[in-house]
């Protein structure tokens, strides 16, 4: 749950809770990803970030694809197959979401948690917080990547941030207490969680400076999943931007040097379904028929989510542009309209039809 805190509407803080990840955002391919989620629903953007498929185009009653559609499938497409080895890493329990299920579906060889034949290491909280610290999470991540084969995918869910959020969490809490909310917010409850983005920053500079080290390429695609539902704002004027959260793509210095490039075009909005097109293309890696046709949708069509209730729109598609302004499907060219209709049949044929496309061969 990543965002700068100081874009939420009627929150001001005094001072930068995240200065390094926001400087690394200048260096680096990076910007806003619109969340089809406030408060919950980090399993829909995994959904839309291991497979390229829109969430918004689902039927209303498709809640949570992980355990709504996954385990029926005869095949779930994502992009950890076309790595040699992967691994999920979720220092909590398991069983959320259906994660053990749908990560086995997926095709991941190992899913590291609490409880798993494969342990959890590193194990460390910071104060009374009751769920492991992003230290632990890159920590082991950082163990994979260390030890692993070549070509390994790593998925990785953090939990320090999660809600709830204590003021006995951190002593020095008091420190991040906003000098203004919206009425009816709690200031404690923002000190908090905010107190929490700085071990995350400290975290992120670490495990930065760590894979850097390393000699091989490594990418890492960094995003916060929504944010936290603590905001009393009304979603009628304030939604698009509550669900606006941070996002980077880093490759390692030993990526830099062998071809990796920062991407500065179509990257201010973006979608969770777009990551794997970015890393395909900021990695300068051969595509598939399938990355290629998610590669024309990321540069040619404005992010996409579940409407945020701004708008008054009643339509549940969202597209919004990069300047964070919603866009009406409507609104879209000819191009653009044709192009998102290919999309949907693609994701109608893989989630709901006979799965033609891969006896075409368009996943491989």
């Amino acid at each position: 749950m990543l965002r700068n805190i100081k874009r939420v509407p009627g929150v001001k803080i005094k001072g930068n809770p995240i200065p390094y990840i926001l400087s690394l955002k200048k260096t680096t391919t990076s910007g806003l990803m619109m969340s089809s989620g406030y408060g919950g629903g980090t399993a829909n953007m995994e959904y839309m970030t291991l497979t390229g498929l829109a969430t918004a185009n689902f039927s209303s009653t498709m809640q949570t694809p992980f355990s709504q559609l996954v385990p029926g499938l005869a095949r779930n497409w994502t992009f950890n197959k076309l790595f040699n080895y992967a691994v999920s890493v979720h220092p909590y329990q398991g069983i959320f979401y259906s994660r053990i299920t749908a990560y086995a579906k997926f095709g991941f060889n190992r899913f590291y948690y609490l409880g798993s034949k494969y342990k959890i290491t590193d194990q460390k909280r910071i104060k009374n917080n009751p769920f492991l610290s992003d230290e632990t999470s890159y920590a082991n991540a950082l163990t994979q990547l260390k030890t692993d084969k070549n070509g390994t995918f790593i998925n990785l869910v953090t939990m320090q941030n999660h809600m709830p959020y204590d003021t006995q969490y951190h002593k020095n809490y008091s420190k991040w207490l906003p000098t203004s909310v919206s009425e009816g917010t709690d200031k404690g409850t923002v000190a908090t969680y905010t107190t929490g983005l700085t071990y995350t920053d400290k975290a992120v500079k670490q495990f930065i400076k760590q894979i850097n080290k390393i000699q091989k390429p490594i990418t890492v695609v960094f995003y916060g999943d929504h944010l936290p539902g603590i905001y009393n704002n009304s979603m009628a004027k304030d939604g698009t931007k509550l669900h606006e959260t941070d996002y980077f793509i880093y490759s390692n210095t030993y990526a830099r040097e062998h071809g990796a490039r920062t991407l500065t075009s179509n990257t201010k909005v973006v979608s969770p379904n777009d990551f794997m097109a970015m890393v395909a293309e900021q990695t300068n890696s051969k595509v598939t028929p399938y990355l290629a046709l998610m590669t024309k949708v990321y540069e040619n069509s404005p992010a996409v989510s579940i409407n945020t209730g701004q708008n008054n729109s009643t339509a549940s598609l969202q597209f919004t542009n990069s300047k964070g302004q919603v866009v009406k499907y409507s609104q879209l060219t000819k191009k653009q309209k044709r192009l998102w209709q290919d999309y949907k049949l693609v994701q109608y044929d893989l989630t709901a039809g006979k799965q033609y496309l891969y006896q075409l061969h368009m996943m491989k």
